[in-house]
Order: C-alpha cells, then structure tokens, then sequence
C-alpha cells in the first residue's frame, strides 16, 4: 500500500524514466521522509521502481553516506524529487541538529532567515516577507502560535524531535495552509517506513561565555534526549516515542534608548536611556508519541501527539536615566556632531534603579489522526482530524528604587555625563546606586501618581494568550495514465480562535516593616529594600554597580499592594478574533512532453472560504472617566487560489521549473481585533463636516480583507553525479494586490455614549486603522552550491561547501507615500556559507549566515510590539565531531559553539548608525555532548 497523506517525494536517484518518477512523486510522506530518517542509508535504485499495484518487493542497490553529509544529501534529495520549488533541511541523527531551535537550521537554507531573540532565533522570514506571511505546518496541519499573532516562534519546537523541515516556496492545491511567503512543513519520524529497531540517548552540556551577570542566575544547563522507533505484529504496528529536555542559559549586556529628542540648543540629543543586564535560562520539555497501524495493504491509520511545555524566565537588573525628557538640565559645553549631541552632561538628574523579572510560561499540544484506504480501480481516500492549541502565561513584573520620592522635602538628583558609542552610550554618574543604605523602594519619577499616592513602585503586566484550532480534511484520488497523470479532489474545515487578556497593576508601598516616608494621608512613600541579594556589574555602562534585590519577593509579600491600572490604553489589549476557513481543492498531474522535452508537474485550484469575527472592548479616557463599549465586528469573503508547478527534465539531472499561484496570507490577529480607543469632543457637536466631527480614535478591523499576492517563479537545478551536490540559480516575482497598512477612514459611533445634554449633528468620524491597499511587489534571485570535494578529485574526499545567497528588492510601502520605511523582515542580501570535512571517524564544520539591515519586530513599551530598524549582522558558529568504532560504534562526541564572533544586536532611528536604540551583546555559547544510537 502507498501512503498518501502528502505527494512530496523523496529519492536521490536522478536516472528514473519519467513514469518511475510521477509512480515514486505521487508516493507517501513515509517515502518523503524515509530518505531523511537515521539509520537509512541513502538509497540509489539499481532497478526500476516497482508500480503501486505490484504486490513484489522493489530491490535496492545501496550506498550508505553517514553524518553531515548524509543530512546533505538527504535534503538534496528532497529538494531534487519534489515538484514545488523548495528548500529542505534533515537532521544527521535521531537527536542531534546543532542549533537552539529549528529557526537556525531553517535561516541557513536560501531566501531564509531568522530574527535573534535574546540570543537564539526564533521567527522566520521567508524572501524578505515578515513571519505573519509564512504557515508552520507539522506533519502537514497547521499549527498555532505562542506569539500574538500568527507567526509562529520556532523555539517552542526542539530541533532534536524533528527529521526534517520542507519550505514550500511555491504552492500546490493540495498543500493545506500555505503561506503567501513559504509554508514550513516539520516532519517527524514514520516508524514503519523507518523499518527497525533504533534507540537513541543524548546529552549535552553548555555553557556561555559570560559568567552570571545576575544573583542567582545560571550559566550553564543541559540537554538530554531520548527516543525509540520499533515495529510490531509482522511490521504492521509500529511506535516511535522520542523526549527532549533542555536547560539553555542565556546572559546578555543591553542598551536600550527612550530615543533623541531636541536639545534647548535646537541639536538632537539621548532623550533618555533604559540599559540593564539581562540573565535568561529556558527550561523546555517536549514529548512526541506515534502510533501506525497497517494490517493490510488497502489500509492504514495514524496518530500522532507532540506536546511541549516552555518555561523562560529573565532577570534584568539596569538604571533608567531619564535625560532630555525627564527634565533633567543639559550643562554648556556638550560636543556636537552634524546636529547630534554625542556627549554631554546633565545635572538635576532622577534615576530610576530597577530589578525585573519575566517569565513566560507556554504550553503546546498537537494531536493528528489519519486514515488512508485503497478503494477499488485504484482510488484512494484519506481522512484527517487535527488539533493544535497553545496556552500561554507571562509575568513582567517591574520594581522601582532610588534615591528618592519626588515629595521627599530634601531630593537628592545626579549629576550624569554620556558619551555616545556604536554600541549606545557610556554614563558617568555621581552617586553610589550600589549603596543599600542610599537606594529605597519608592518611585523616583511619581509615575503612575494619578493612580496610587506618590506613584508606582514598578508594573504587573499578566498577558495570556489562549489559541485554538481544529481541522478535518477528507480527499479522494486516483492514478492515471496518459497526460493527466493524476487527479485529486479534497476539502478541509478548520476553525480557528485565538484569545489575548491583558491584566495590568500599579505596585504601592502597603505594609512596610519600616517606613521612611509618608504623606499626609498616611500612604507610605519610601522604605528600605527588605530583600537585598547583592550587586549587580553595570561597568560595561561606565557605572560601577547598583543593588540587587528579588522582585517578585516583594510582589508575594504584604510590602505591596496592587492596584490594577484603569486606563482604556490596558482594556484594549484584550480581545477575541475566531476564524472558520473552509476549503476545497482539485489538483491533477501532469506527465507529458514538450518538444521532446520530459514534463511533469501539477495543475489545480482551492476555493477558500472565510468566516472571520471579532470581540473587544472600546475604550475611552483613564481611571474614574474609563468608559468601556463592547464591540464586534467581522465580515466572510471567498477567494480562488489556482497553481501550477512544471518541471523540464532537460537530461543529465538538468532541470528547469518553472511555477506560478495566487496566494493569501490571513490578517494579523491585532489587525482584526474589534479594541480600540475612542473619544468625543464636545465642542464639535453642532459640526457636519466629517474633519471636525466629535468623534475620533485609534481602532481596529474585524472587517479587513487578507493580503492576496500572484507569484510566479523560474528556477534552473544541475545535480551533479553520485549525489555529489547540486548548482541551483532562480528568480521569483510577487505582485501584491493587496496590502494592510494603517490609514485614515471613516468609522460609525452609532450607540456609543456622549455626554449629558450632548446630541452630536454626526454619528461618524475619522479614526486611524489598518486598511486595505494596493501592495506593491517584491522580486528577487537566488543561488545555491552543495558541492563535496569528491567530485573534483579522491584527494578532496569529504570536504565540502554550501553556500547560498538572496538577493531581494521590494516595492511595497509599508506607509503610503513614504518609500524611506521598508517592509518588515526584508533584508535585501543574505548570504550563507558552511565549509565541512569528514570522514568515518572525524567532522568538522564551520557556518557563516549574514543578513543586511531590516525592519524588525521588537518588544517595546507595555510589552507592546514594536518595529525598529536592526543593523546587519553576521552570526558564525561551528561543531567538531568523533565517530567511534568497534564496540563504541554507534557513539559520537561532539563540541559545538555558537555566536563565535560575539554578534550583537543593533537597531537604530532615521537611518542614523549614531542613534543606537537597541544594542544586546550575547557573548558566546559553547556545548559538548555524547549521542549513542543502536540500531
């Protein structure tokens, strides 16, 4: 029997007549992935293929190629069978990828790369579109998000339970969820095309560079694996169980800046500065269990269930210095550089001292169900049932020290200098912030005094995220002969809902075992810090060190008391967007010729169908004059998606693809809430002209259509003999007809409330939101060289070099009119390199993976996402393997180290290198460890 739940094929083998090779595309995801799975060799078929119906087995000539190389060629051969264009990445063993999360591998592959987030990363973007336009999908089913929206942050997925990951750059009819940049497909082990018995344990150690930079952080932690593929009852049941833990610990320098504002003297100057030091440790478990069941040829069924569970937390411990725009006084004789103070010096300076923590707790659950059967003349059905859910959790919590309360009758302020640098600014300050005796609990700036007397002493920010969605999917085909080679009809149901709560609280002083000042109400302002731990370094800022205390000691403790923050700003947060997406689809292959030349491909349509909808709350003013609407909002559209793929077999495994479709990405979830502020002038109410109405506000829109692109691509693929590598050079065009922006448009306040005695001449007026617009296009090239020395010469046997380069170019305006603002996740060059050598008992490997400048996502004020400019960067690491032999065999040591060039990350403002808003120094991480797989 074939499994078909997904015709993506795999085989290295480039001499098959062109009916063995539609028999062997039009084959099971246990083929595609058989090449990539451990402990298979990598097959060249020394006979022709055996049909679908024959009932004899097919015999293989075998040459086996083990490690790196055969990870290589395993992906190569992935790429070189599949009929969409693609990109593929394998892992070399059960329990062993060289990267944080599967994000690294992927941002090696051409026109892929990935955003860092606290040293590791994360999300992808595919050829210079932002993760919001590419689908993650396991094992074929689309799967939510922990983030906000939709682009799913790769780090909740251990590299080491995946075998590989397929990036569809081009679409077919049948691949469910495809991405309007790419659809990542992660696949996971098949245990009766795996075909034995395997069991693989790992552990690693790792360590960073940097000592703990806070009390009581970890520098070093640990990774273990553990997996079992087996086959029972005469091959018919099989089982594959696989857990990965991981400990990674993450210390990090960072500056950060409030921005540059305009100095007295009419220069730019650091309007303020929030540096801190950052010390992380990522405790991750991820489980998968697999069942097969195959008890005769015209059946099968499988379940498979992955879940992880992902806990992070963060100490951050750094000076906020409020400059320019805190009202602290610029002194004569600051140096001015092409209009931008670049050092100076402030006096009447308030410091907030703060030790934070963030934790993020997250839980991933993913169950698919398939059945496949063999009906009579050669039909097939398959079923599907999936589900995919994330349930997150974060604490931010905040806590605020200094020298003093504002109404404290003797303030004591700074005196700070600054002097700018490529990596932020170095302060000069005057007062010893690592004294316990000077710094109390209070807050310095009074911020947050209009919600509890003297101010906030820190922020609780408690955001949760529940996102849910489940799918059925039934299809029906059947294998031809002649010109069509093949034909399948399917639909798919999923609904989708996905729930943000933001709940916020100001901190006060409550009980405090002593109290060093209250104001006339009895509220205490000031008090010692109860829970000192130490001090914290902050020379890499030029400041000696500050104290150190535990915050969330004080959070559970009765010194604080919360009080949760009333302002409309807070309830917008929330919201609630549900999604019912039906579709179907038809898709037929081709098997022909076209003057002569050999043509394969496919040919369909989806017809996909939208329900979406949206929940929030509209809010106005702040505390006591807090006015909160319940509102909806939602709309259904119908969209036709056709594709194509054709692939020219030209002889001597040349080959020209060439492929087009028109897809759509759905909008980010924040895009479609129904939140928003609103507000109502009074003096307005007599006015009809819209430009003056009473009404206005800052919303979103449950009504927005999706991005919807045409794309075509034309690729041209060489795989040199014994699968020795490939040469591959292509091209691809995105026309968007459609792109969301924010815009200004009319919105109706029909229901919403006005003042007593108020009766507005106008029910609508002019809020901004986002809108759909005309998209603009994006085009770019890309090249790719796999190459291994063998093919030169016996001498160079086992070394070998990949490198690959995107060159991306993009018309699209992010902000009408304004050309200066690219695109999110556009980097115009990206270019990777890896040099390898190895043999039986020997690897090493270095790669390179270099990004030009972007637009990236970022975490900004109130946890609230961002964009901001991120400077080029060039991120370098590198392994060292030992393969053992006799009765080790089976075991391998490896060393690893990441970031060996200690990259940072850099964003900047208005284009300008010396106005350095973020700048994070990682340091290096380096890990060893042992892997032993029997088989």
């Amino acid at each position: 029997m074939v499994n078909r739940s997904h015709k993506r094929a795999a085989t290295s083998d480039a001499q098959l007549s062109r009916t063995e090779l539609k028999t062997f595309r039009r084959s099971a995801l246990s083929l595609a992935v058989a090449a990539a799975l451990p402990g298979a060799a990598l097959t060249l078929p020394a006979a022709s293929l055996a049909q679908e119906s024959a009932d004899e087995p097919e015999f293989m000539e075998e040459v086996t190629v083990t490690g790196y190389r055969r990870s290589l060629q395993n992906s190569m051969a992935l790429k070189q069978t599949s009929e969409s264009i693609i990109e593929a990445v394998s892992a070399e063993d059960i329990g062993k990828l060289p990267d944080f999360s599967i994000a690294e591998s992927l941002a090696r592959l051409p026109g892929l790369t990935a955003q860092r987030l606290n040293g590791r990363g994360q999300v992808i973007s595919v050829r210079g579109l932002s993760p919001d336009f590419t689908t993650a999908l396991l094992n074929g089913r689309e799967q939510v998000s922990t983030g906000d929206n939709r682009g799913v942050e790769f780090d909740q997925y251990p590299s080491d339970l995946l075998q590989s990951v397929l990036v569809y750059k081009t679409p077919d009819a049948q691949l469910i969820g495809q991405g309007l940049a790419g659809t990542a497909d992660m696949r996971t082990v098949r245990p009766l095309a795996h075909g034995q018995q395997t069991i693989n344990a790992g552990i690693r150690y790792e360590w960073t560079e940097q000592d703990a930079l806070n009390a009581g952080s970890a520098d070093d932690g640990e990774r273990i694996t553990l997996s079992y593929i087996d086959q029972f009852a005469n091959d018919t049941v099989g089982v594959a169980v696989g857990f990965s833990h991981m400990s990674n610990p993450s210390q990090e320098e960072r500056y950060n800046a409030w921005g540059y504002a305009t100095s007295p003297n009419g220069d730019l100057v650091l309007g303020g500065a929030k540096p801190f030091v950052r010390s992380g440790e990522l405790e991750r478990q991820g489980v998968i269990g697999i069942l097969e069941y195959q008890p005769s040829d015209t059946f099968s069924t499988a379940i498979d269930v992955y879940y992880s569970e992902f806990e992070e937390t963060q100490q951050l411990s750094g000076i906020e210095i409020p400059l320019e725009w805190g009202g602290a006084t610029l002194m004569p004789g600051e140096t001015v550089e092409n209009g931008l103070v670049t050092s100076g010096t402030y006096d009447n300076v308030v410091n907030v001292v703060r030790n934070d923590i963030d934790r993020r707790d997250a839980d991933l659950t993913a169950i698919g169900w398939n059945m496949q059967f063999d009906l009579a003349n050669d039909w097939y059905l398959e079923t599907d049932l999936s589900h995919s859910s994330v349930d997150r959790e974060d604490r931010l919590a905040e806590s605020y020290a200094g020298t003093g309360n504002p109404a404290n009758p003797n303030p004591v302020t700074d005196t700070v200098g600054f002097a700018l640098g490529t990596s932020g600014a170095v302060f000069d300050t005057n007062i010893n912030y690592a004294d316990p005796n000077r710094i109390v609990l209070t807050s310095p700036r009074g911020w947050g005094g209009d919600v509890v007397p003297g101010g906030q002493l820190g922020y609780l920010n408690n955001p949760n995220i529940e996102d849910d969605l489940n799918a059925i999917r039934v299809n029906i085909g059947k294998a031809l002969d002649g010109v069509i080679s093949s034909m399948e009809f399917g639909v798919n149901y999923q609904t989708r809902e996905k729930e943000k709560i933001a709940d916020e609280f100001f901190p006060a002083l409550a009980n405090p075992a002593s109290c060093l000042l209250a104001d006339v109400d009895g509220n205490c302002l000031e008090a010692p810090i109860p829970n000192v731990t130490g001090t914290t370094d902050l020379s890499f800022l030029g400041i000696p060190g500050m104290v150190a205390y535990d915050p969330l000691a004080l959070y559970f403790s009765p010194t604080y008391s919360l009080t949760r923050n009333p302002n409309g700003d807070v309830a917008i947060k929330s919201w609630t967007v549900e999604e019912d997406v039906a579709l179907a689809y038809a898709q037929f292959g081709l098997d022909t010729e076209l003057g002569g030349i050999p043509v394969t491909g496919n040919f369909g349509v989806q017809v996909v169908y939208t329900d979406q909808s949206s929940i929030a709350v509209a809010a106005s003013g702040t505390g006591s004059g807090f006015t909160g609407v319940p509102n909806t909002g939602g709309k259904d559209y119908t969209e036709v998606l056709p594709s194509f793929n054709l692939t020219f077999d030209f002889g001597n495994e040349n080959y020209v693809r060439f492929a087009g479709a028109r897809t759509l990405a759905r909008p980010r979830m924040d895009d479609m809430r129904a939140s928003g502020t609103w507000s109502y002038n009074p003096d307005n109410e007599d006015s009809t002209d819209i430009n003056n109405s009473p009404w206005g506000g800052d919303l979103g829109n449950p009504e927005i259509d999706p991005w919807i692109a045409n794309a075509v691509d034309l690729s041209y693929e060489k795989y040199f003999e014994d699968g020795l590598g490939y040469f591959a050079l292509g091209v691809f065009y995105k026309d968007l007809d459609s792109y969301i922006f924010t815009d200004t448009v009319v919105a109706d306040f029909t229901g919403f409330p006005v003042p007593p005695g108020q009766n507005p001449a106008l029910s609508a007026g002019l809020v901004t939101a986002p809108e759909n617009g005309t998209g603009g296009d994006i085009s770019g090239v890309e090249v790719a060289v796999q190459i291994e020395g063998g093919l030169f010469t016996e001498a160079l046997d086992g070394f070998g070099a990949v490198v690959n380069a995107s060159f991306t170019d993009s018309s699209i305006e992010p902000n009408p009119g304004d050309p200066s603002e690219p695109i999110p996740g556009l980097s115009e060059e990206i270019i990777n390199a890896t040099l390898y050598y190895e043999n039986e008992f020997f690897g090493a490997r270095v790669s390179s993976r270099y990004r030009s400048e972007f637009r990236g996502e970022v975490s900004g004020f109130g946890a609230g996402r961002e964009f901001r400019n991120v400077d080029e960067e060039t991120v370098v690491d590198a392994q060292l393997s030992y393969f053992f032999s006799g009765r080790l065999e089976g075991l391998s040591a490896y060393l690893q180290g990441y970031n060996l060039t200690d990259e940072p990350f850099r964003t900047i403002t208005e284009g300008d290198p010396r106005q350095v808003i973020d700048y994070q120094s990682y340091g290096r991480w380096y890990m060893i460890g042992l892997s032993y797989t029997t088989q």
